[in-house]
């Protein structure tokens, strides 16, 4: 005799509607007897995606997000070291893997959401002490540390 199936709960709360296109729904869709939610964007597995099928909403999220974490890192109540080595190395396990999480589904292709992305590095990059002065690629280089667009 086999195994009995599992039971799948679903959270009704949880769940929503994104019509894809500018087609406005005409039907109710309906989950165990709830009328689900017509969204303009929705989050799943983190990330958010609008009914345009961009990415930009998430790319503003995680900007904000990254920029926030970066900012903790150069404050003195986080790290009272400034070493160079432990800066970068905080930024790697904190900052960076927020901007390319899942970066494979919603790989940034305008222009704004690649420079907002790449900014928090440019930035972050520019707060080290004694670097203020060097460019961009030369901090990267300095830092050994790589470029987020492929062209960095």
């Amino acid at each position: 005799m086999g195994r009995p199936l599992a039971i799948i709960y679903i959270s009704v709360d949880k769940c929503c509607v994104l019509s894809a296109g500018k087609v406005d729904p005409i039907v109710d869709v309906s989950l165990s007897g709830a009328v689900l939610p017509y969204v303009t964007s929705c989050r799943d597995l983190g990330v958010t995606v609008a009914s345009d099928l961009s990415f930009s909403m998430h790319v503003k999220n995680i900007v904000a997000k990254a920029h926030q974490r970066a900012n903790v890192i150069h404050t003195y109540r986080c790290f009272i070291s400034r070493n160079t080595d432990l800066l970068v190395r905080a930024y790697l396990t904190y900052v960076r893997p927020l901007l390319e999480y899942n970066s494979i589904i919603w790989s940034p292709h305008s222009k704004g959401d690649v420079d907002a992305i790449e900014k928090v590095q440019r930035r972050f990059t520019k707060r080290i002490p004694g670097f203020k002065n060097y460019s961009y690629v030369e901090r990267l280089h300095l830092l050994h540390m790589p470029g987020l667009r492929c062209d960095a």
